[in-house]
């Protein structure tokens, strides 16, 4: 309740949740965090595939898709460790509950958008409201479970994000072939409405360790980390030496400069920056980072490999996918199952090394005229490397920190997560443009193998990077001290 987060918030920081639930079911936790967290990761990828219907109805230049994406992504991305931060110090149920509402309401702008220039501030907007559900849902979650069943109930915290970048693909191919695009966007409204309810009920306020807000670290890193991602979104677009994407750049750089000088000096810092002084967290970001980079970078041109290079549909494109993007729904709830057996490190390794094996064979084997046979393994391997990484990244996140920075820590992970997807995609599409192209099926492949090997040679680096991991984790209980 927040009149007992009031209360407690003068009261020495518990170093844990209870040791149950606060009578509260497992499953009302999971479907309270796990509803609106699908939501967001659906819609993330959910218009890519959907773009040739929407270009259509709306009558949209390239420029104009192209926003569709970005200012989903742009929004999300920047604004993912203020929400950390403002949940910390505002109540972390009561902005979770403001951002389920606000992506319901711009769920429902955006089917109703008739304009380009419509879409694209809806989008933005839902990317905002998304920046607060996602790492929200998993402070929430860390503190609302028992230790014993924290490492599990992460797993399938992954496990259900993993759904949402299964069944992205499939749903957008399926409006592209039929269905009118505005239901992308309408389904958001009663699954929202439900998961407001849901959430009200069940979940109880929390907050961090310091009341105080620290506007100019909240500006400092959203404008910083807002121009970087842009910066290097448009960089294949306009250039790399453009005046925009290099003054863009430039900005960015001495915004997130300026912003880590701040929080050295700041009397109530967003970010502490103390938190880097645990080998654990500071090496999990470094491998989050490598991994969202060599992965969703690849991901973005296989994904095109089916319907340019063979010629099939989005929704049968989509389908192929299948054996990368499920496996993650089944093999991260193993994984967390398995990770205080195992250790988050040996986990991680196997996760990364595997994914950088699979992405290698498929720029090995892949071609215009490739039977998918051949295909499905490396995509199948690919998937379980996924799983394998996505809960002990969450649980080393959440365990390398004492309980209070956990809001703080779960927002800059997301943030690295998100900045790697973005200059991912822009970095292997240089390496793909610089290779080939769009023309044939042939040209495709030529760009497509050196830019998936890229990715695989990045992914290994987080594997190797990932060694250095203790094999468990501790919080460092120091780090709110000054």
């Amino acid at each position: 309740m927040p009149s007992a987060a009031v209360a407690d918030s003068a009261a020495p920081p518990s170093p844990g949740p209870p040791d149950r639930p606060d009578g509260r079911p497992l499953a009302a936790v999971l479907a309270a965090v796990g509803v609106p967290m699908f939501m967001v990761t659906l819609d993330n990828l959910v218009v890519t595939t959907a773009l040739p219907v929407v270009r259509t109805e709306l009558d949209a230049s390239l420029t104009d898709l192209q926003w569709f994406v970005n200012a989903y992504t742009l929004p999300f991305a920047a604004l993912l460790l203020t929400a950390a931060a403002l949940g910390d110090r505002i109540g972390r149920r009561r902005l979770f509950l403001a951002g389920i509402a606000l992506f319901t309401l711009a769920s429902a702008a955006c089917a109703l958008a008739t304009e380009p220039w419509m879409l694209t501030a809806a989008r933005a907007v839902q990317g905002a409201a998304g920046a607060a559900v996602m790492p929200l849902s998993l402070t929430l979650l860390a503190a609302a479970v028992p230790e014993r069943l924290r490492n599990a109930a992460i797993g399938i915290w992954g496990g259900i994000s993993g759904l949402g970048v299964a069944v992205g693909p499939l749903v957008g191919g399926a409006v592209v072939e039929g269905l009118d695009w505005t239901w992308i966007f309408w389904l958001n409204v009663p699954i929202g409405l439900l998961a407001i309810g849901l959430a009200a009920i069940t979940l109880r306020e929390s907050r961090g360790p310091s009341s105080r807000l620290d506007p100019i670290g909240l500006a400092l890193s959203t404008a910083g980390v807002l121009a970087l991602v842009w910066g290097v979104v448009h960089g294949e677009e306009h250039g790399w030496t453009s005046t925009g994407v290099v003054a863009a750049l430039a900005a960015g750089t001495a915004l997130v400069c300026g912003f880590l000088w701040w929080e050295r000096h700041a009397p109530a810092p967003m970010l502490p920056l103390r938190l880097f002084r645990s080998r654990t967290f500071s090496l999990v970001n470094a491998v989050a980072f490598t991994f969202s980079l060599g992965v969703f970078g690849s991901v973005f041109l296989l994904a095109q490999f089916f319907q340019v290079a063979q010629g099939l549909s989005p929704l049968e494109a989509g389908v192929r996918t299948m054996p990368w993007t499920m496996a993650p729904m089944v093999v991260a709830p193993l994984a967390g199952l398995l990770v205080g057996r195992l250790g988050v490190r040996n986990l991680i390794v196997a996760g990364q090394g595997t994914l950088a094996v699979a992405l290698g064979w498929l720029a090995l084997v892949s071609t215009a005229d490739v039977a998918y046979g051949v295909l499905a393994v490396p995509l199948a391997l690919a998937g379980i490397g996924m799983g394998l990484t996505f809960a002990p990244i969450s649980t080393a996140t959440m365990a390398s920190v004492p309980a209070p920075a956990r809001g703080v820590a779960s927002g800059t992970n997301n943030s690295i997560r998100e900045l790697g997807v973005a200059v991912g995609v822009a970095v292997l599409a240089s390496v793909f443009a610089a290779n080939g192209g769009y023309a044939t099926g042939a040209s495709f492949v030529d760009g497509l193998m050196p830019a998936v090997a890229v990715g695989a040679a990045v992914v290994a680096l987080g594997a190797v990077l990932a060694l250095w991991l203790p094999r468990t984790t501790s919080p460092i209980d120091n780090v709110t001290r000054r």
